[in-house]
């Protein structure tokens, strides 16, 4: 079935019917510039007839529109050929070959021909880089949204994880695993700098300081100190946190609790902001909230800092 797609476009197509002719003095020449480019003799053998038995019953523009409408039509296959004489026009330069009264004439199409084709390809270039910009968005997009989802897939995996604390008997065990959890609970959120490590002494003095973890945050380092206890942590608890991070320069302090605060401890974390050192309190449920509403930690942690400093609160809640 033949088709309708022309890959000439009309203005252009028109151009080149009125230019080769002009550029051949004759009809002969005319089939040699399509050889020349190329074009195989079978396409016009019929004009190659009529001109060898009635030379006059065809003139050069009706002879270039046939043998272009040819191989402007149907498919790919003479996409070469197409593009040769493209070349071939727009690099002409030989117009004293030409009849002298259409040299200027000539001069103008050819013209005419580069600027089409410039324009063309000006377009063309500019298509083709929106097309790689756009496939470059869309990858990009797609790269951010399964990197949502993977994270929204670890998110849900650290809910049920933290959730089947809930049932282990074995106390030590139960706290091991809350540290995993909420060391992976941070990674999520792209904050963790360090999971639990000791710091043991050069001179065999064994195990000297045990951190849960570390997180950074609009740069600004939190050591995080995890515990699940059958009471509400108490003052003794928060003084031996503090005391990690007094000695630790810029240091700031981060303190998770599954069994809440007693008033003592809430009132250490209270005096030490008293002398400059911030250690907020977090309880498990706020923890788990943020992840069952897929909330944003980071904006909460800053949230809990501000309410530390500005209201002396380090244990308000905004779940």
């Amino acid at each position: 079935m033949k088709s309708d797609v022309f890959h000439f476009p009309p203005d252009l197509f028109e151009l080149l019917v009125q230019a080769i002719p002009v550029l051949n003095k004759s009809k002969k020449s005319v089939l040699l510039f399509f050889k020349g480019a190329g074009v195989d003799e079978s396409i016009y053998d019929d004009i190659s007839v009529k001109l060898r038995t009635d030379k006059e019953s065809i003139n050069k523009f009706e002879m270039a529109r046939a043998i272009l409408e040819r191989i402007n039509e149907d498919s790919d296959k003479y996409l070469r050929e197409r593009r040769e004489l493209i070349k071939r026009v727009t690099e002409f330069e030989s117009f004293s070959q030409c009849w002298e009264s259409d040299q200027y004439k000539a001069k103008g199409l050819v013209a005419d021909v580069q600027k089409i084709v410039n324009v063309k390809d000006s377009f063309t270039r500019m298509k083709q880089e929106r097309e790689n910009e756009q496939k470059k968005k869309s990858q990009s997009h797609k790269k951010k949204v399964d990197a949502l989802l993977q994270k929204q897939s670890e998110r849900e995996s650290i809910k049920k994880d933290l959730s089947g604390l809930f049932s282990s008997e074995n106390p030590h065990k139960r706290g091991i695993l809350l540290e995993n959890v909420l060391n992976g609970f941070f990674k999520t959120y792209d904050i963790l700098v360090r999971e639990n490590f000791q710091r043991t002494g050069s001179e065999g003095e064994g195990i000297l300081e045990q951190i849960d973890g570390i997180i950074e945050l609009d740069h600004q380092i939190y050591l995080a100190e995890m515990k699940w206890k059958k009471d509400p942590i108490g003052s003794n608890d928060i003084y031996a946190h503090l005391g990690r991070i007094y000695h630790r320069s810029n240091a700031h302090g981060i303190f998770i609790s599954a069994s809440g605060y007693s008033p003592s401890g809430i009132e250490a974390a209270k005096e030490a902001l008293q002398k400059n050192a911030l250690l907020i309190l977090f309880d498990l449920e706020e923890l788990y909230v943020t992840m069952d509403r897929e909330s944003d930690f980071n904006q909460y942690i800053r949230d809990k800092v501000k309410a530390a400093i500005i209201d002396k609160n380090p244990f308000k809640k905004f779940t």
